[in-house]
């Protein structure tokens, strides 16, 4: 009961504080803030200059097949058109010169299309949008999967 009460206390004692602190926050001015343009981002970045009109992709990917769950669905995703790729003639391996071509894969994921777009505007590259695939579901009810469907129809 004792430590019941001295916690008690000890949260008035906080909130007091934060109230009387509250007055002395500092303000903070909105002047120095810099509005970015289009394609700026990418002059200041320290991206080399022919990286910096780069050809983009911004697609959402489907479902992997073999798995039921929604995780990976909804996110938007920047991949690179890599075209600097080349077959290793001793193991058959694949190339690039490109210093993108896998980063897509694995950083550049949003929650919206809008945030990809906005992204790829920022640093100035031109970006195609893949519209989302989305599965045509026929309308059935468990009971079907048992339903008699007529005799088998043979093969002659």
């Amino acid at each position: 009961m004792a430590a019941a009460n001295s916690l008690l206390k000890l949260t008035n004692q906080v909130r007091v504080a934060r109230t009387a602190l509250g007055s002395f926050s500092r303000t903070f001015s909105s002047d120095a803030l810099v509005e970015v343009k289009p394609g700026e981002v990418g002059m200041v970045s320290g991206i080399p200059e022919e990286h910096l009109r780069r050809r983009v992709v911004i697609y959402s990917p489907a479902r992997t097949a073999t798995q039921q769950g929604s995780g990976k669905v909804g996110r938007w995703k920047i991949n690179f058109v890599s075209t600097q790729k080349w077959e290793n003639p001793l193991m058959g391996w694949t190339s690039t010169g490109d210093p993108y071509a896998n980063v897509g894969d694995s950083a550049l994921g949003f929650d919206s299309e809008e945030a990809a777009k906005s992204f790829a505007e920022r640093h100035g590259w031109d970006y195609v949008v893949k519209k989302r695939q989305t599965p045509v579901l026929k309308l059935k009810s468990y009971a079907d999967n048992f339903k008699w469907k007529g005799p088998a129809v043979s093969a002659e």
